[in-house]
């Protein structure tokens, strides 16, 4: 069995593409259990945030789990895998575990060092969980990258750059209107995404109301930061009465229409107005963008400023560095983790064929020396064991070691033959080794690109 990454994000694909992939829970639920449904995919998780749908797989076989994962992603984005083949990544072992840890840490986000993607990797983690979709190869590995994440934004400055897509769009707002102190915001949305843009307004000072679909939900989160909600109804009026409006619902259509906004900036005296719009699919109708006055900051324009900038961030690039090593021994510590525990059967299977052998023996001595003393008996049953503890601590402690050696479950095999073990320890066909890199057809989409 094999580590696959499939996926599509915002390096290699328009925004207007990633809104096709958009999901809602339920989405990600019969994506499990279609994956996992499938001739090639034992175990999988999917991880679907504002900029990427990536799926992380343990398969049985390389080019069958690239060809069913991209059905799948086809499917959800209503297109056939042909037209999606420029824009999906690929890839395998090593550096799919290595992409996801990057993923975990940050560093594949549209604003490099942002933390919200570690909390979404968590989620989609549980949700997988919860519908039974991982099992004992891939929860070492999203145990592995929460771990890293964790320790990425601890250990290592990349922080500093702006902690989410909210920060950087409300930073393009306070541009248009100027410091946030003191005005009036709208958020549209009370989900995580939500939360963060409320939680951030009001760090800033804004006086923030909150609208949603769950009046309730509106009510709990305007609470949180001393703010008052409005109703999805009066949405016109709320418009008028902010200076910045922050949308971030999971609807499948757009909420903020251009007859809203113009009819709340005819309220406005002139007044300029920020609109942010950080759903996918989008809330906000694009034409909102050539309403006078109004200044929209989405994914598609925060995409091409990276883009323009030749995918600069404003991390320093020592942080980036620290940060590409810690992900790289983390990685290797992983592949010796899993190498140990490939060779962890013979081990067992040797001691245990050890201590069969000394018990037989020993019986054997009790048949033939009947009348040998209980002390005698004793003290030679402890030498007996103690000459074979001696004689296999260096095998198998040096086996253990070799495992994480390129090669090293070979020492394992070995081992199963010179002491005639039939075990089956369940070893992959590889021998255990996670690849360094793989060929891939051209059928099988893009080996190793950034995802």
């Amino acid at each position: 069995m094999s580590l696959l990454a499939v996926g599509i994000s915002h390096q290699t694909a328009p925004v207007a593409l990633l809104e096709q992939f958009a999901m809602t829970r339920d989405d990600a639920v019969k994506a499990l259990h279609e994956l996992v449904g499938s001739d090639h995919v034992s175990e999988a998780l999917v991880l679907a945030t504002c900029n990427r749908v990536e799926v992380f797989a343990e398969v049985d076989r390389f080019h069958g789990g690239v060809a069913e994962v991209s059905r799948v992603l086809a499917r959800q984005a209503g297109a056939g895998v042909e037209e999606l083949s420029p824009y999906v990544t690929v890839h395998y072992e090593d550096q799919a575990v290595a992409h996801l840890f990057t993923v975990a840490a940050g560093l594949d986000s549209m604003v490099v060092g942002e933390t919200q993607v570690l909390g979404q990797l968590r989620a989609a983690y549980a949700l997988a969980q919860e519908e039974g979709t991982v099992g004992r190869a891939l929860h070492p590995v999203a145990q592995h990258a929460l771990r890293v994440g964790k320790r990425v934004h601890s250990e290592t400055g990349i922080d500093r750059a702006g902690a989410s897509l909210v920060t950087v769009s409300l930073d393009h707002a306070e541009q248009r209107v100027g410091p946030l102190a003191g005005r009036p915001a709208l958020v549209v949305g009370a989900g995580s995404m939500g939360a963060l843009a409320a939680t951030t307004l009001s760090r800033r000072g804004a006086l923030v109301t909150v609208a949603s679909r769950s009046p309730e939900s509106a009510a709990r989160l305007a609470a949180a930061v001393d703010g008052g909600t409005a109703e999805l109804a009066d949405l016109q009026q709320a418009i008028a009465d902010a200076d910045v409006v922050v949308t971030c619902t999971g609807a499948a259509g757009l909420v903020v229409g251009t007859d809203a906004v113009a009819g709340g900036m005819a309220a406005r005296a002139g007044r300029p107005l920020a609109v942010v719009d950080l759903a996918l699919p989008r809330d906000v109708d694009p034409g909102v963008a050539a309403l006078p006055g109004v200044h929209l900051v989405d994914l598609a324009l925060l995409q091409g400023e990276r883009s323009a900038a030749g995918g600069a961030d404003p991390v320093a690039a020592d942080d980036v560095s620290a940060a590409h090593a810690l992900i790289e021994a983390e990685t290797a510590l992983l592949r010796a983790e899993q190498q140990a525990a490939a060779v962890a059967p013979t081990v067992s299977a040797l001691r245990s064929q050890a201590a069969e052998v000394v018990e037989a023996e020993l019986l054997r001595l009790s048949s033939r020396l009947p009348d040998l003393d209980a002390r005698a008996r004793s003290e030679i049953a402890r030498t007996v064991r103690r000459v074979v503890d001696k004689l296999l601590h260096e095998p198998t402690v040096r086996v253990k070691e070799l495992a994480g050696t390129p090669g090293g479950v070979d020492y394992a095999d070995a081992l199963r033959a010179l002491f005639g073990l039939g075990i089956d320890t369940d070893v992959p066909a590889d021998g255990g080794r996670l690849a360094e890199a793989v060929t891939v057809d051209p059928d099988d989409l893009h080996p190793g690109g950034a995802a």
